[in-house]
């Protein structure tokens, strides 16, 4: 997810969170979305959300199939928690979570872009084994 800003409370979610991680194996990445990424204008490309001061991906591990309700549970709770904190996702973190989340990763205005592509470009939606962008879009017609 993106987060806007590390607020002390923000921050407070992400510590509590972690510090009661399940697993050895789990990794919290935290980073800065500054610089470069915010001087390209949010419409140039597919990538969105350049406005974030950051990102967070939470990567849970564990070794033993019998533990997973209880690691899919800390994480679910965990994500739970920065919701209020959060805006949009990136892509490259989803698993398989659905149209809306893939929508929330490009932000509307570029995803409506994207699928006028794919429209043109793969009307049967032949590359569709990845956090897939159906064919469709607004009518609108890609450059």
């Amino acid at each position: 997810m993106y987060l806007g800003a590390l607020s002390d409370t923000c921050i407070d979610a992400i510590t509590d969170h972690a510090a009661g991680m399940t697993s050895p194996l789990t990794q919290v990445h935290l980073q800065h979305m500054l610089g470069t990424v915010q001087r390209v204008p949010e419409d140039a490309m597919a990538f969105s959300h350049r406005d974030a001061f950051c990102s967070l991906n939470i990567v849970t591990k564990w070794a033993d199939r019998a533990e997973s309700d209880r690691h899919v549970r800390w994480t679910r709770d965990f994500a739970e928690a920065l919701k209020p904190f959060a805006r949009g996702v990136y892509v490259n973190f989803l698993g398989d979570e659905g149209e809306d989340r893939v929508k929330a990763a490009y932000g509307q205005d570029n995803y409506q872009r994207l699928a006028a592509l794919k429209r043109r470009y793969d009307p049967e939606n032949f590359f569709r084994l990845n956090q897939n962008i159906r064919p469709g879009g607004s009518g609108q017609q890609p450059e």
